[in-house]
């Protein structure tokens, strides 16, 4: 499973948050199906209440990831840029953070989240 699929899942769910659900209609009827859109920002600040750690996740990939359960280090980091396709120096692991994170709650954003645009900037 990829690191992005992970963070999904952690936020969302088993639910894939890239794949609506099958419509239940009727036969004839609009065939359009809504998903609840999941508050990103909740979710994170209920583990963070729960968490032992005092994690800045709002700000740090690191820390985003550690709330999540997930690898943080510094491959599994370029991992995840590598999914997300950055195109950066991978050796500026400040700039690549920085960009990590905010990629990270765009495409939260993408997939079905609600996230504010504080936490995309």
């Amino acid at each position: 499973m990829s690191i992005f699929k992970s963070i999904l899942t952690k936020i969302f769910g088993e639910r894939d948050a890239a794949t609506p659900a099958a419509p239940t209609a009727a036969p004839g009827a609009a065939t359009a199906t809504t998903m609840p859109q999941v508050d990103v920002e909740v979710v994170l600040m209920q583990m963070a209440a729960a968490s032992k750690q005092k994690l800045d996740w709002r700000r740090s990939i690191v820390d985003l990831l550690k709330l999540l359960g997930l690898d943080s280090t510094q491959d599994a980091r370029r991992e995840l840029a590598k999914e997300l396709r950055y195109s950066g120096d991978m050796n500026d692991t400040a700039t690549l953070n920085l960009w990590l994170h905010r990629q990270v709650m765009t495409k939260l954003a993408e997939n079905g989240g609600r996230v504010p645009n504080s936490l995309r900037a």
